[in-house]
């Protein structure tokens, strides 16, 4: 293919671009061109082929130039200027070799006129209408790359931008966790402090968990521990009267998760946590997902139903449109006098 492309390729396009010529031609003043002399069609044929030679090398000449100079990027301007250049090459090619070559054959012939208008015309323009055909075809593999490179870009700074997002939203979220978790080892410090000791503890492998093991999926059961850990926190400031309910399937073990999904959800049921105190936690598989639920008391005197949507279930909702987009579900709300959160993943 490298070897018809460059030395026979040439040679077709400079006959095809003198065919045309003809064709163009003797159809108009009704003359064949091969009931001419020989050494004329056949003086006239070597030109064009010469033309179509030179034409080329110019042409992908020119090419290589704009590729080396820069970086392709797929955009109107740079289409206008190439083939601006490539235009402007080819007339003064047609110009420098094809029409005196005519002009001097018809000085040979004997013709009076040594070029008409006309001939000029056909002469200029369809070489040039060629060769935008010919730029067309060779170089949309070039602008089919660079589209393509335009498009890998923005999908690039697209996920660029969603992971700073991401970034910024767990940013927000641990400020949010440390709050609610140093409030209760500061209400713990006043009467026990072996028990606050033991909560600092927990609170730094909490910490660790999420300096640690945020930025890629991990075992479910992995994740699972942590919320254990918190709920241990947690139950150190909570009421005795407490009623708490916590069940993990056993299965749920290997299965990967992004991390820090599921706690904003149990942070919220001990935040607002009243009237019976109930609290119930369970995870399960059911259909090929995996289903979490939360489900607490909450005080009589709770008016809005909304009273859940602070930054920490702001952040898990567009923390699921990012890493679970269309493969999760999130339902919550109030009945009467409890709270229930739905979460379903397909992990």
């Amino acid at each position: 293919m490298k070897f018809f492309r460059k030395y026979i390729f040439p040679a077709l396009y400079g006959l095809l671009v003198y065919f045309t010529i003809r064709l163009l031609h003797d159809t108009d003043i009704g003359q064949h061109f091969w009931e001419r002399d020989f050494y004329v069609n056949g003086i006239e044929m070597a030109c064009s082929i010469l033309v179509g030679y030179l034409a080329i090398y110019i042409f992908e000449r020119l090419f290589t130039y704009y590729d080396r100079r820069r970086t392709v990027q797929l955009s109107y301007r740079a289409v206008v200027r190439e083939l601006a250049i490539l235009g402007g090459a080819n007339l003064i090619l047609v110009n420098v070799v094809f029409v005196p070559m005519v002009m001097a054959l018809h000085v040979t012939q004997g013709i009076d006129e040594l070029l008409p208008w006309a001939d000029v015309a056909d002469i200029n323009m369809i070489p040039t209408l060629y060769a935008i055909v010919y730029y067309g075809i060779a170089r949309s593999s070039t602008w089919l790359k660079a589209y393509v490179n335009n498009k890998m870009q923005l999908e690039k700074l697209t996920n660029d931008q969603l992971e700073t997002e991401l970034k910024f939203l767990k940013a927000q979220y641990h400020p949010h966790f440390l709050f609610n978790a140093l409030n209760t080892i500061y209400f713990q410090m006043d009467d026990d402090v072996p028990g606050a000791k033991k909560s600092t503890e927990l609170l730094s492998s909490l910490l660790r968990y999420q300096l640690y093991d945020q930025h890629q999926q991990v075992p479910i059961k992995q994740e699972l521990e942590y919320l254990e850990n918190y709920i241990r926190l947690q139950q150190i400031r909570a009421s005795s009267k407490m009623q708490l309910s916590v069940n993990f399937e056993g299965c749920l073990t290997d299965q990967l998760i992004y991390p820090l999904l599921l706690l904003p959800l149990v942070e919220n049921a001990f935040k607002y946590i009243g009237g019976e105190y109930k609290i119930a936690i369970e995870g399960c598989i059911i259909d090929d997902k995996f289903v979490f639920k939360v489900y607490n008391d909450v005080p009589v005197n709770m008016k809005a139903p909304d009273s859940y949507s602070g930054i920490g279930l702001e952040n898990l909702g567009r923390r699921l449109q990012l890493l679970y987009p269309g493969k999760h579900k999130l339902t919550a709300g109030r009945e009467d006098d409890h709270y229930t959160a739905i979460l379903e993943l397909n992990i």
